[in-house]
């Protein structure tokens, strides 16, 4: 056989296992070079990415219907279509899983990191690569959902309502104009309705909901660093950060918060966010009843402001407090949760010997 041949032989026994490996590649090759939310080739490279698999989706639907066929000197280059698409999409893919990963309080938005994670595994079952175009136009709305998701905060400076409303009006107006180009073609509606506009909208429904519900984390906020401390102060432009020194050598802050009469419990976040945004975030505290339930106590207003490349850096203080199991969740003012810090108070005679030690933030 030729080496031609061989490649050929090699391809159609192994088409799963490469499928899953292109899928693989794109999502580990933007893990390793994955840059800010707001960084101008990241953004550009995402653009073309998804008009490669939006170019992809439209000629598959035209070719299956026989409405179009590559020219001969393409044939073989079309043949490798599907891993192709599978690339761009593990590649899209990993991008924004790893901004709303990055972006998610986890308890909060598990339901959704679960559902992301297995859109991801279901991308690579046989079925889905079967022959439903739907599926791939439902990965594909996530990512045109994501993508807008992720610009409009950058542009407009804030995450919000706002942001949201002008993410799905483009992504529907760009689905729309996709479903008249092919409509041009003389596709049937039916089709377009079962293959395009009903997976498209069925993505587009769950996301609002889950939106509504505060599970889909507030990209491209996310919190690098929080800890609770006894004492901080800030000195020509650093912040020292004093907590309780213990046996447990890899906790940095008093996450077991022994409280003399007149300490003070102070809250430090370093919040990233892209260099255009400046917007107000809430730090809210919660203490935990009887019951085992959740009490707010407290909601601080903290404005952040972006650009700094370790993160805005900010805090809040409670004097008035008590014993018990508490709770500090960074929140928007939407009330999305990007973070939360678990610690306990317990009280402590005031000559009890303590050792503190100082972190420079």
């Amino acid at each position: 056989m030729s080496i031609k041949e061989k490649t050929t032989d090699f391809i159609s026994k192994h088409e799963t296992k490469l499928d899953i490996a292109f899928f693989v590649g794109g999502f580990l090759f933007d893990i390793l070079f994955i840059s800010d939310p707001d960084d101008l080739f990241s953004i550009a490279q995402q653009a073309v990415y998804l008009s490669i698999v939006a170019s992809l989706i439209h000629y598959e639907m035209l070719f299956r219907l026989h409405k179009w066929r590559p020219r001969e000197s393409l044939l073989k280059l079309w043949s490798y279509r599907d891993f192709t698409l599978h690339f761009f999409l593990g590649s899209l893919l990993s991008v924004y899983s790893l901004f709303y990963i990055k972006s998610a309080s986890i308890l909060s938005s598990f339901i959704f990191l679960i559902l992301l994670i297995a859109i991801i595994l279901l991308n690579e079952l046989s079925f889905a690569k079967s022959g439903k175009v739907s599926l791939k136009v439902a990965f594909y709305a996530i990512c045109l959902f994501s993508f807008f998701s992720v610009i409009y905060p950058i542009i407009l400076g804030f995450v919000g309502w706002t942001p949201l409303f002008f993410s799905v009006v483009s992504t529907v107006l760009i689905l729309l104009a996709q479903l008249k180009l092919l409509a041009r073609s003389e596709v049937p509606g039916k089709i377009l309705t079962k293959a395009l506009a009903a997976p498209a909208g069925a993505v587009l429904t769950i996301f609002l909901v889950f939106y509504f519900l505060g599970w889909i984390p507030p990209v491209p906020l996310s919190v690098t660093a929080q800890g609770v401390y006894h004492n901080l102060e800030k000195r020509e432009g650093q912040f020292f950060l004093s907590f309780e020194k213990t046996w447990k050598f890899w906790q940095d802050s008093d996450k077991e918060f022994n409280a003399a009469p007149g300490d003070k419990v102070f809250f430090f976040a370093q919040i990233y966010s892209p260099a255009r945004i400046s917007d107000q975030i809430f730090l809210h505290w919660h203490l935990k009843n009887k019951k085992g339930d959740w009490t707010s106590t407290d909601r601080v207003p903290l404005f952040i402001q972006g650009g700094r490349k370790e993160g805005f850096r900010g805090y809040a203080t409670k004097s008035n407090y008590q014993p018990g199991e508490w709770m500090v969740t960074v929140e928007t003012s939407m009330g999305s949760e990007i973070s939360r810090y678990y610690f306990e108070i317990t009280t402590v005679a005031a000559n009890e010997a303590r050792i503190f030690t100082t972190l420079e933030k």
